[in-house]
């Protein structure tokens, strides 16, 4: 099982640039991971460059292990897959993709919306990242 997310960078002319995240995309781990290791705009496009991802934070990569102490993006290019950045024209288009949390990186912070999957019938909705960094 998983909890599916988006992971978007909202541009100057208000589209958004985005990857799939797929393991873990609640804001209690990965809102947290985002405002920890991608809190910069430079760090969170170099993060969407590499398309969708399986995590944005592992020590793992499709089954090599990275030099110990090293955590960063598993992508599903890496394992073969063609999966490049989206880019959407505002946030409507942004949210119309059904993963379960999204994430907006505007103006230098983060920004999480439940996305109500299971509940069409519910526009997303603003919710706050806890704060404090997690272990690693």
């Amino acid at each position: 099982m998983s909890t599916r997310a988006r992971i978007g960078l909202e541009l100057r002319n208000g589209s958004i640039l985005s990857a799939y995240h797929h393991w873990d995309g609640y804001p209690e781990w990965l809102g947290r991971i985002l405002n920890t290791h991608y809190n910069t705009k430079e760090k969170v496009a170099e993060l969407i460059d590499g398309g969708d991802m399986s995590s944005c934070w592992s020590d793992a990569c499709w089954e090599t292990k990275l030099p110990v102490g090293e955590y960063g993006p598993e992508y599903y290019s890496q394992r073969g897959e063609d999966c490049p950045p989206r880019l959407d024209a505002d946030m409507d288009e942004f949210f119309s993709d059904n993963e379960e949390y999204s994430y907006i990186f505007r103006n230098g912070n983060w920004y999480a919306y439940d996305m109500h999957q299971f509940e069409p019938q519910v526009a997303p909705e603003p919710i706050a990242i806890p704060s404090g960094a997690l272990a690693v």
